[in-house]
Order: C-alpha cells, then sequence, then structure tokens
C-alpha cells in the first residue's frame, strides 16, 4: 500500500475520515502545496501532462478524480515533482501531502471493493497454440508448426496475451480449421507401423552450382565441404545438403544418422583475425532440417531448427545422432564455427597471400575461387559417407493416437474402425484436456453428431472420428480460457469473482507453462484443493522447476523486455560482421534467459536485473564483451563480471540490441525503452507539432546539441529532461551492445547526466547505482508487468491495492523473484475473475 514516510507521519492520525474531514484535510493539508508548487504548470493558464491541479476535487468522486490523486501521490514520493530546479516543499508539508492523499485513496478503495476488475475472456495466443497442441496431442514440433500461417498477435505494452487485443478474425478462423486438419492427421500418422529404411550415400556430393564447378575438379564430388557459417550472406559451402535425398524421409520419426566426417585444417597458416576462427576450438558441425519445396536446399530457408550439434576430430571418424524428421524434410550439414563469407573471402585470400597461389591471370571471383579451394588451406568440414536409417519410435502405437484413440488404441489400428462406444469414451478423456475441464452430456453429444453426420456422408467410423477431433480444436472451448467461477467464495472474495478450480488450473499452466494442464493440475482441480494457498504454492514451485516453465521465461521476457523483436532490425553487415559470424543474435537470447532462470531457480532479489556481478556467456559472447571466456565452444556458463558496467540487464547485448535500429543508437529510444519497461513511468506522446528527431548522426555534430533543441521547447522539456539522461548513459554501448568511446564520427562520448530528482551519474555503472539506491519504482514496474501477464489483462487503477500488498510481502520476504512469482500466483487479482 502508499504509504507516508519519514518520522513526521509517526504522530499523524490514523483515523476512518467521513466526506466532510476528509475535504477539510485536504485544504489543509494538499491544496496549499498544490497551490504554491504545482499550478503554475498545471494551473489555468497551462496544463504540463495534461494535468490540471487548481481545480482538483477535494474528494476522489471518480476514477479519474483517483487516478489525478494517484499521480500527485507518486510524485511526491519519489520527489520527482516539482522539478528540482524549482521550489521545493518542506518535508513536513511534502509528509502531510503525502499521508492525506494515502488516506483518501485508501477509503476510496476500500468503498469500491466490490467493483473489481475482470479478465476478458480470451483465446489461447500463437505460442499458447502452438504448445497447447503440442502437450495435447504429443507432437514433436521441432519442424511442426501448425501456427505458421497465423497471423501475428496483437500486442498492448509488448503483451502479446491481453485478452481484449486477442481479436478473432475469419481469417483466424479459417487457418485454425486448416491447423486442425493438420494436426490430428499428422496425429493419427497410418494404422500400421511404418517399415524401417536404410539409405546409403558414398559420393556425388553436388552442393550448388558454384563451388560445384571447383569440386568436379578437386575434390571429383568423393566428400561433401563445409566452409561458410550460416549467417554469411552470399551461402558458399554454409549448407551441405544430401540432393540424392533432397524428397526426404517418407514419414514422420525418429531417424538415425550415421556419418563419416573429419575437420580440416583446423591448424593452418593464416591469421586467425584475418579469418576471424579460433584454432584451439574443436569444429562444430550441425544438422539442420531442410525442405526442398521450400527453396533450394543449400540455402536458409524458413524452418530450419537445429537438430543435432556436434564437435569433430581432426582424424576421420564415425558419428551417429538420433533426429526427429517429418515426411518431406532431409537433414543438411552446417560448419557452426566455420568461415564467414568466403565468396569474399577467396579474393581476399589470394591478395593478402599471394606467394602461396598460382600467379592470377583475370582476377575474377571464378579464379580466384577456383585457385583458394585447389591451392589454399582454409578450415573445411569433410563428410565422405553418409547412412540414413529410420523411422523409429519410442513405442507403437505412437503416443500421440494413444492420446486420440485411447486404451483400445492398439484393437482400433488393427481393425481401421471404432465403435460408438469406443469413440464417446475417447472423446470424454481427450475433449476433458483440450476443454481444462469435465466435459458433460452435451459437450459430448455436439461432437459425436459430427461424427454421426461425416459418417452418413460415407466416411468410415475411424474418418469420421478424426473429424469429430477437429471440431473439438475447433471449439470456443478449446480456443478460449474459460473463466467459470466458484460456487463458494473464499477469503472474503464473493463467488461471482472466485475462478473455479478448473479455471485456476488453467490460468496457472498457461501463465508458468504456456500449455494445458498437466495430471496433476486436474487432480487437484477435480478435488477442489488447488485453491488453498499451500498447495497453490507447492504447485506453483513444482511447475517452475519443470523445464516447461522455459516457456514462461520465453513469454515473459518477450513481453517485458520485448526481446521477441530482437533481430527485427537486422544489425548493418559490414559494420557488425561479429553479430552474424558468431550468432550473436542467439547467444544475446540465450544470456537474458539463463540470467533470469537463475535469478528464478536461485530465488535472488530482483534488483540484480538492474546490476549483477554474474552473467552467463559463451566463448564468442564472452570475446564480444571482452571479458574471460569461459570454455570452448556454444555451452554457456555462469561467470563474474569484475567490470560492472556489464551487471544487469543494461549491460546485456539483447536489451542494448534491441533498443537500437541495427545501424545507429538514439539517446531518446534507449531512454524511453528504461522509463517504459524498467521505471514503469513511460512518457507522453510527443505534441504533433514537434518533428521526430533522427537518430546519432555519426558526429558530425553531437546528439546532445540536438536534443538540447528540443528541451528548449516548452512543450518537450518535461519528458525529455526525464527521457535523454537515462538514453545518455547507455550511449557507450553500439547498435548491438558493443562498448565504444567514441562515435564513427571521432567525437567523444558524454555519458553524464541528472535524474528529475537531482541525483547526478558520469556513466552507466553510476546510473545502476542510483536505480538500485531507488528500486521502488523497479519493484513496483515489474510486479504490474508480472501481474498483467499472468492474469491476461491491463491493469488499472483499481489494481493499485493489490499491488502495493505484493510489493509490501515481497520487501518482507528479501524481494527474490521467485517469491514475487509466487506472491502474484496467490494475489487476489490471479485467482478472480
Amino acid at each position: 500500500m502508499n504509504q507516508a514516510t519519514g518520522d513526521e507521519t509517526k504522530n499523524l492520525p490514523q483515523i476512518k475520515t467521513s466526506s466532510s474531514l476528509e475535504s477539510a484535510l485536504f485544504l489543509t493539508t494538499v491544496k496549499p502545496l498544490l497551490n504554491t508548487y504545482c499550478t503554475k504548470c498545471h494551473g489555468e493558464t497551462k496544463q504540463k501532462g495534461d494535468r490540471r491541479f487548481d481545480t482538483l476535487d477535494t474528494e476522489i468522486r471518480n476514477d479519474n478524480t483517483l487516478v489525478d490523486f494517484q499521480d500527485i501521490l507518486d510524485q511526491l514520493n519519489l520527489s520527482e515533482m516539482p522539478p528540482s530546479k524549482a521550489e521545493q516543499p518542506s518535508d513536513p508539508e511534502r509528509q502531510a501531502a503525502i499521508h492525506q492523499l494515502t488516506l483518501q485513496i485508501e477509503q476510496y478503495h476500500l468503498q469500491h471493493a466490490s467493483v473489481r476488475n475482470q479478465t476478458v475472456l480470451r483465446r489461447l495466443n500463437v505460442r499458447e497454440y502452438r504448445n497447447t497442441i503440442r502437450d495435447l496431442l504429443h507432437l514433436d514440433t521441432t519442424i511442426f508448426d501448425p501456427t505458421s500461417v497465423f497471423p501475428r498477435d496483437q500486442t498492448i505494452e509488448h503483451l502479446d496475451n491481453i485478452g481484449a487485443e486477442l481479436i478473432t478474425s475469419g481469417h483466424l478462423l479459417a487457418r485454425y480449421l486448416e491447423a486442425a486438419e493438420q494436426v490430428i492427421d499428422k496425429a493419427l500418422l497410418q494404422t500400421n507401423k511404418p517399415s524401417v529404411q536404410k539409405w546409403v550415400f558414398l559420393d556425388n556430393f553436388r552442393q550448388q552450382p558454384e563451388i560445384d564447378k571447383v569440386h568436379r575438379h578437386s575434390s571429383h564430388f568423393e566428400h561433401m565441404i563445409l566452409y561458410d557459417v550460416v549467417g554469411a550472406d552470399k551461402h558458399e559451402g554454409a549448407y551441405g545438403p544430401i540432393l540424392a535425398f533432397k524428397e526426404g524421409v517418407p514419414v514422420d520419426g525418429y531417424y538415425e544418422i550415421h556419418f563419416k566426417a573429419e575437420a580440416v585444417n583446423r591448424m593452418n597458416p593464416y591469421d586467425p583475425n584475418f579469418l576471424g576462427t579460433d584454432p584451439s576450438e574443436p569444429f562444430r558441425l550441425g544438422i539442420v532440417a531442410g525442405n526442398h519445396l521450400a527453396g533450394q536446399l543449400h540455402k536458409p530457408q524458413p524452418v530450419e531448427p537445429l537438430l543435432a550439434v556436434m564437435d569433430l576430430t581432426d582424424a576421420v571418424k564415425w558419428y551417429k545422432v538420433r533426429v526427429w524428421l517429418d515426411a518431406g524434410f532431409t537433414p543438411r550439414f552446417t560448419f557452426r564455427n566455420g568461415l564467414m563469407d568466403v565468396r569474399i573471402l577467396w579474393s581476399k585470400l589470394l591478395r593478402k597471400y599471394p606467394e602461396q597461389f598460382p600467379k592470377r591471370k583475370k582476377g575474377g571471383i571464378v579464379e580466384n575461387r577456383s585457385n583458394a579451394i585447389h591451392y589454399g588451406k582454409l578450415p573445411q568440414i569433410h563428410i565422405h559417407e553418409i547412412v540414413i536409417e529410420g523411422p523409429f519410435y519410442d513405442s507403437w502405437p505412437t503416443a500421440s493416437q494413444r492420446a486420440i484413440l485411447g486404451p483400445d488404441c492398439e484393437q482400433i489400428l488393427a481393425s481401421d474402425s471404432m465403435t460408438r462406444k469406443q469413440m464417446r469414451e475417447s472423446l470424454s478423456v481427450f475433449m476433458s484436456r483440450a476443454y481444462r475441464r469435465s466435459v458433460n452430456s452435451q459437450d459430448l453429444d455436439t461432437i459425436m453428431q459430427v461424427i454421426a453426420t461425416r459418417q452418413l456422408a460415407g466416411l468410415s467410423p475411424l474418418e469420421a472420428y478424426a473429424d469429430g477431433l477437429k471440431a473439438v480444436l475447433c471449439s470456443p472451448n478449446f480456443l478460449y480460457l474459460e473463466e467459470t467461477t466458484n460456487p463458494v467464495g473464499i477469503e472474503g472474495i464473493p463467488p461471482e469473482s472466485v475462478l473455479s478450480s478448473a479455471a485456476l488450473s488453467s490460468r496457472l499452466s498457461y501463465f508458468l507453462w504456456s500449455s494445458i494442464p498437466d495430471q496433476t493440475l486436474r487432480d487437484l482441480a477435480g478435488s477442489n484443493t488447488l485453491s488453498t494457498p499451500g498447495i497453490l504454492e507447492e504447485q506453483t514451485l513444482r511447475m517452475l522447476r519443470d523445464d516447461k516453465s522455459d516457456a514462461f521465461i520465453n513469454g515473459f521476457l518477450g513481453s517485458w523486455l520485448n526481446l521477441r523483436d530482437l533481430g527485427s532490425s537486422p544489425p548493418d553487415r559490414n559494420q557488425f560482421r561479429a553479430f552474424y559470424h558468431y550468432d550473436l543474435d542467439t547467444a544475446m537470447r540465450q544470456e537474458t534467459r539463463l540470467f533470469t532462470k537463475y535469478l528464478i531457480r536461485e530465488n535472488l532479489r530482483i534488483v540484480h536485473f538492474l546490476d549483477s556481478d554474474f552473467t552467463f556467456v559463451n566463448k564468442p559472447l564472452a570475446r564480444f564483451y571482452g571479458i574471460a571466456a569461459p570454455g570452448d565452444g556454444d555451452d554457456f556458463q555462469k561467470v563474474m563480471l569484475t567490470d560492472r558496467r556489464r551487471g544487469g540487464l543494461l549491460g546485456q547485448a539483447s536489451i542494448l540490441t534491441v533498443t537500437a535500429n541495427g545501424i545507429d543508437t538514439s539517446p531518446v529510444v534507449r531512454g524511453i525503452w528504461i522509463l517504459e519497461n524498467i521505471l514503469g513511468t513511460p512518457p507522453s506522446p510527443p505534441p504533433l507539432d514537434v518533428e521526430p528527431l533522427d537518430p546519432d548522426i555519426r558526429g558530425t555534430k553531437t546528439i546532445r546539441d540536438q536534443l538540447s533543441k528540443h528541451r528548449d521547447v516548452a512543450s518537450c522539456y518535461d519528458c525529455h529532461r526525464k527521457i535523454d539522461p537515462l538514453g545518455f548513459a547507455l550511449e557507450n554501448f553500439d547498435p548491438i551492445g558493443g562498448w565504444r568511446d567514441k562515435y564513427q564520427g571521432k567525437s567523444k562520448i558524454d555519458t553524464a547526466g541528472e535524474m528529475p530528482n537531482g541525483e547526478a551519474f558520469d556513466d552507466i555503472a553510476d546510473l545502476k547505482r542510483i536505480l538500485v539506491k531507488n528500486k521502488d519504482l523497479f519493484v513496483k514496474a515489474l510486479t504490474e508487468k508480472l501481474l498483467a501477464y499472468a492474469t491476461g489483462r491491463e491493469l488499472t487503477y483499481k489494481d493499485r491495492p493489490h499491488i502495493d500488498e505484493i510489493v509490501k510481502a515481497l520487501h518482507d520476504r528479501g524481494y527474490g523473484l521467485r517469491d514475487l512469482i509466487q506472491l502474484v500466483v496467490l494475489s487476489e487479482p490471479f485467482r478472480s475473475k
């Protein structure tokens, strides 16, 4: 709850006031402060931020007045208003006003406690739908994505699970029908277990036209050769497809891939800095999926998950991996830590080491490529033989078939038929999981009628049953999260607001797993014991320990920090080659995810998000940061930071990249990001008559000069005095988070600034120190974002008492991140409709 602070409030009366007394106290404590210090900017002649306080009512009569009272209280508590350079109220004046405003706000919330915010009935968003299909039908979604053609979910404040924004269009309904068709067909697979087949490839390893012209003579296609990394621009030897197997595997399943390979020229006569490779590292080979219908197999494709990765020895050796492949997909080999842009490197190599190559004639790309491959010693991977065998299954019938056909699955598949009794029994179990609640006779009758109609149309019993399952997946009961209420209220919450056990299990599961409740949650919901605080807390801990909680980390970080947009503004390839050569995009995301996961697991204080003496890096990211590498390869390890500029979110490359446009940085963009996502105090939109500010103009004149012009505009000053200092503190970080002391134009970067309350800082380390010291804003902002994400609705001022209760309880528990998650789950808004 909002509390007045300081010794001055200890002896102030703590009484329940009448309306007339409230007005009288307001007139003697708050009104004089507003008239003296605030109405010059928020009065009759000027209303900065669209706020006018000279006519402010002495009582809170509606939500609009509540907003004004709360804004004034927040600014006084933060000492941000009046501005630091303006005349300031005395401590007794400030504390008396804080106390009175707090009292009136509390009284208003108590009087309107029965009027509650409710979560709008919301549909599954794209990632929730995908995860639900995976868990409901036990499908492997490594390659298969039933949502690939779904429209992108609308967001509000970057949250992608807010019910009011998740509109169901006619286009989306059509996509639901298509997806249902795909997933049921994939789950049923076929009635007879597919036979294991074997494919052997010994030579004729053509790859792509450009290098095939050379390989025809240099290797005679006796082995596959990989040069480039997949992040290269114009790929040559980045993908090793098996063109003789371009049609891919015949049926979904696990396949064993045996291949004989070697790392060639790991130790070579060239400067490692010139090549951008590390000779001390073993070569890493990866296998990705490919589909010839999606494009040429030697080039990147929209769907190419990394199926396996392994280190290679310098000697020829056989390797074996087991991977899942969907029908029509073929494995492709990649060089994970190979060269970058060999198309350009061919010529550079010959120019740098001319004595090692024949004298050039024309010197064109074709001649240079041929000489570099024939006579050069560039790092490369050779694959000599490949054997593919499969499909294999963990069990038959598959888990997917058992999930939809029930206990009689084997008999049904053997007979290729199904009785109505079997249909009804299997439907009851399947629909209960799909609808996330017990189903009744009416629910079953509706789907059985669909099946009967399809049989009358000439379909076999099993085909008609499959259509019934597709109808289940198109039902609002599946697509929308139902929020039924408990017939009995709990802990003072009226029955019409308390979520039923089934609805609570869904809310908890979609909060922490972004998917359907598991059997444990369903059992607790069935026994109506899940809402018991002790059990609810136990389940929260259990679910956080499960690997499926990675969905929470990915989903919440995507929403809170906007990490899902990382890479949407691709960094300039010439300026930031490392981003593509070493797959820093993936490494950046992983750092922030592992950092957050560690805070949850160890229940560390949430201020680690603001500043920390550790992080998680792999070797390429450590090299990018200029810190000691933790080891070889892509494995991430926790490392201690001696340079505190990197500690916390504001030093992580994921944040610094997502707040830039890939070419330049803007203090305004980064400053607004901090205000919105770290402090929870987004600035007002700029006035319509103010020209937008171009980003960093590469040192031709300072960005400070540009921004100072904006601050000279009266309508811009209030916001930019908050935005600009925060953004300038991050200017030492370039558009992908690399450290710099000067702009490209060589002008020195000035990161000094001043907070609205007058606290000065010199650099990012100073700023983080101030943020940690004044952590209350961040704690409240993170709590609000987490509660909105958990409930799937926007928060309003009516939620403020609950936010304050969570924050107070979190303070008492020591500010642990895991504790915050548990407190959100135990809160009244989470357990209410």
